[in-house]
């Protein structure tokens, strides 16, 4: 049974970090890709962050560039997601999703999600 589980969610203050990772499991074949979506409240989901999985490529949205990082450890099945200088536009549910078929990075198309993880930025 596949499986993407994040973690480290939670409140932050307005310029501070938080790390959050996904474990992946149950996959007979390894995704392509693997990476972060986020949504808040009113807003379509959009894509954050994302890294393809056979040789590191990234794609980071605008709001986020600079600010965010993604990293794999294939040996693992681990993605992480690490979130510095954080703003309370950050806030929202943010979700793991993997890619099968060499999908665009970071499209909301990605084959299997998470349950997701809350991010607050707040003061």
């Amino acid at each position: 049974q596949v499986q993407l589980v994040e973690s480290g969610g939670g409140l932050v203050e307005p310029g501070g970090s938080l790390r959050l990772s996904c474990a992946a499991s149950g996959f007979i074949l390894a995704p392509s890709a693997i990476g972060w979506f986020r949504q808040a409240p009113g807003k379509e989901r959009e894509g954050v962050a994302c890294i393809m999985r056979h040789n590191g490529s990234t794609y980071y949205a605008e709001s986020v560039e600079g600010r965010f990082t993604v990293s794999r450890d294939n040996a693992k099945g681990t993605v992480f997601l690490q979130m510095n200088s954080l703003r309370p536009e950050d806030t929202a549910v943010y979700y793991c999703a993997a890619d099968l078929f060499l999908r665009r990075l970071c499209s909301t198309e990605y084959d299997y999600w998470g349950q997701g993880t809350q991010v607050t930025v707040s003061s």
